[in-house]
């Protein structure tokens, strides 16, 4: 009797299984190509999980089948009672590559059915229709921080106008005329000066004014250039060179006899000056050619400490050079000294006492046509003030080097060191 009830048990079991496995629809035909040849190759069938029509969980999977001769056989579970959009992606390989793919809605049939009888057109979905439900922010994970953190638009936003951050967080749009330029703290104003900035005018491509009749030798721009280095002049496309070819003066430009425009000739200009609406708008800035720290030395003769090298043609006439230095004492047995050289010219030799711990100055060099005049001025914690002051003739048209040196008087372990030198030009720059 109980190996009776067992049976009976298992019975009942197999049946729900069996109950429980889905039909299966058959889809037979034969491929062609276009040539009238038959297909050869393999068919790759893949689909998304889904809830058959009978109540089966379908899994996400796929399957390969080989194709010979044309012939496709294939057992499926019918999409078109499933669960919302269930349907098979279907490619067709041969010769290694991917040939076609197309999608398939599988109906539940006992007979045979051909590719034609399921295959979709292009955008079409057979099954029951969607359940559509809104979805809630709060159903998205992570969009909540996310639109939490997303600038929002402020009461000053407008569209085709630079973006702003307001303190409150919120994108406005900056305020102003549209010419306007704007400063990082967001306020706005006129470009040049107005916008916290020393910003020149440019001319490009200016005709200068005058008769060009191969007699004429003046002419004029519209705006005096500021610097008058900052013209450059074409003839013809050939570059003009100030003080070879023409003289410029303010806005008048005068012609040497050799160089004089003949009939047809075009003349160009493009240059820098000074707007009425800011008029420091073309003075020229300071540049720090140099700002280091150097070595040190322990040497009875004079050692090379730290240098800078000013490059060939950079300084002009109307130029100047500024030298800072520090040289810093270590030891108190004897005394040291410093000396800064430009080029070939010994400017500032100065001895301090094995008191000093510090060797500070201070050297001014202005250029001129032909050479150089130099003052300078250094000092100690304990040695005086001293000033001294001379002339050079370095060649400024060829590379120019600083030298800051040092040493000690007398053997022992006093060393002397460079802690920082700085090299400042400030350019040649006529009042605008």
């Amino acid at each position: 009797m109980h190996r009776m009830r067992r049976l009976v048990i298992l019975l009942a079991a197999a049946a729900g299984w069996a109950a429980a496995q889905p039909a299966l629809t058959t889809i037979q035909d034969i491929l062609y190509r276009a040539d009238g040849t038959r297909f050869s190759g393999t068919v790759n069938i893949r689909w998304n999980s889904f809830l058959s029509g009978g109540g089966s969980s379908i899994a996400t999977s796929n399957v390969t089948l080989q194709i010979v001769n044309g012939v496709l056989r294939v057992r499926l579970v019918p999409t078109t009672t499933a669960s919302p959009g269930a349907q098979y992606g279907v490619t067709y390989n041969s010769q290694g590559q991917a040939q076609f793919t197309e999608s398939w809605a599988v109906p539940p049939n006992t007979l045979s059915m051909r590719v034609r009888d399921v295959r979709l057109t292009l955008g079409s979905v057979v099954g029951p229709a969607a359940v559509v439900s809104p979805i809630q922010i709060g159903d998205v994970v992570g969009l909540t921080n996310a639109l939490n953190v997303r600038p929002t638009v402020g009461v000053g936003f407008a569209i085709g106008r630079t973006a702003l951050i307001n303190t409150a967080g919120q994108l406005d749009g900056a305020a102003g005329n549209l010419g306007d330029c704007v400063r990082v703290d967001g306020s706005s104003g006129a470009c040049g000066g107005g916008a916290g900035g020393v910003v020149p005018s440019f001319v490009d491509g200016e005709i200068p004014g005058g008769a060009v009749n191969g007699a004429n030798t003046s002419f004029t721009l519209i705006n005096p250039p500021s610097p008058v280095s900052s013209l450059i002049l074409y003839r013809n496309g050939l570059y003009q060179r100030q003080g070879v070819d023409y003289l410029a003066t303010g806005s008048a430009i005068t012609f040497f006899t050799a160089s004089l425009p003949q009939i047809g000739d075009l003349l160009t200009a493009s240059y820098r000056y000074a707007n009425p609406n800011n008029p420091l708008g073309s003075l020229t800035t300071p540049q720090v050619i140099c700002s280091n720290t150097g070595t040190s030395t322990g040497a009875l003769s004079s050692t090379q400490l730290g240098s800078c090298t000013i490059p060939a043609g950079l300084l002009g006439a109307g130029d100047r050079l500024e030298v800072q230095f520090q040289l810093a004492h270590t030891g108190s047995a004897t005394s040291f000294a410093g000396e800064i050289r430009m080029g070939a010219t010994p400017i500032l030799t100065r001895t301090a006492t094995s008191a000093d711990t510090t060797l500070a100055g201070r050297l001014g060099i202005g250029v001129y046509a032909g050479g150089q005049m130099w003052d300078a001025h250094s000092w100690g914690n304990a040695l005086a003030h001293s000033t001294a002051a001379g002339s050079a003739g370095e060649n400024t048209s060829a590379s120019l080097t600083f030298s800051f040196r040092g040493q000690i008087g007398a053997s022992g372990a006093d060393t002397v060191a460079l802690r920082n030198f700085t090299v400042v030009r400030y350019p040649a720059q006529s009042n605008p």
